[in-house]
């Protein structure tokens, strides 16, 4: 699969499982996370691939910051085919009011304006050669979904959504292709530090993840599939579907995971 895939936030977690596994489809792939050094280890990791894997630190809440690594990403294979935007960070579980300021700015400015900074300098450049796909990722809140002490990052993942969908439908005669990914609940530690406190909310969210949340090896392997095989317009790329969901229910008494241990 001779393609170029640029993913940001990309040295860890579900953005680090996804440069696997398109590397491992025989793409080429630039790796970004938000400082050289997390950027470097990520990088470095993937070494086994050759010189295939490039990358390159960015702050993406800058127009800057995406610029510059959309032209590294050119000056290293040539044409980007795929741009996928999976920086985000969380704040710490606490209601609103109790987050100070700079922390709720930093969620914002990475959340927000990285997604649509890493969402229109893309779309401009693929427009003059040829198009692409450029795909934002979803997350908490992206459904609607509540979880307390998480607003301001659901509120993101929210506007996420509507951005996306609502471009695609200006986009919808251009020939860049713009859509979403929903990795669903993804075992990582932004996920593990949901439930790091004690007690029985947190408790009961530990026996909830064991049941619905997948290892990042599963979902990044089912994302990266269909993000090559899609030819929508718009693609909406999910792993926890209605139907997976409820199997999970299902089967939630056969199975015995602990991804907290």
């Amino acid at each position: 699969m001779n393609k170029t895939v640029v993913i940001t936030g990309s040295s860890r977690g579900i953005g680090l499982g996804l440069a696997t596994r398109f590397l491992e489809a025989g793409c080429r792939v630039v790796v970004s996370g938000s400082s050289s050094e997390s950027t470097r280890r990520a990088t470095d990791s993937l070494k086994r691939f050759g010189e295939r894997v490039a990358g390159f630190a960015a702050d993406v809440s800058t127009p800057e910051g995406v610029e510059a690594l959309f032209v590294f990403a050119e000056h290293s294979f040539g044409c980007i085919d795929i741009w996928i935007n999976n920086a985000g960070i969380a704040h710490r579980q606490l209601p609103a009011w109790q987050l100070g300021g700079d922390e709720i700015r930093r969620v914002l400015s990475t959340n927000i304006d990285g997604v649509v900074n890493g969402t229109l300098i893309p779309f401009r450049r693929m427009q003059n050669v040829g198009g692409g796909l450029i795909l934002n990722m979803e997350g908490l809140g992206s459904d609607g979904f509540m979880l307390a002490g998480m607003t301001i990052y659901g509120t993101t993942k929210s506007a996420v959504t509507y951005f996306t969908r609502s471009l695609a439908k200006e986009a919808s005669q251009s020939n860049v292709r713009v859509g979403t990914i929903s990795p669903g609940m993804v075992v990582t530690e932004m996920l593990r530090a949901t439930v790091t406190e004690d007690g029985e909310e947190a408790a009961k969210r530990r026996r909830f993840f064991n049941i619905m949340a997948d290892d990042v090896e599963t979902v990044s392997a089912f994302v990266c599939r269909k993000v090559l095989a899609s030819t929508a317009a718009s693609p909406r790329i999910a792993w926890l579907t209605r139907p997976r969901f409820i199997f999970k229910l299902l089967t939630a008494p056969f199975r015995r995971r602990d991804f907290f241990a």
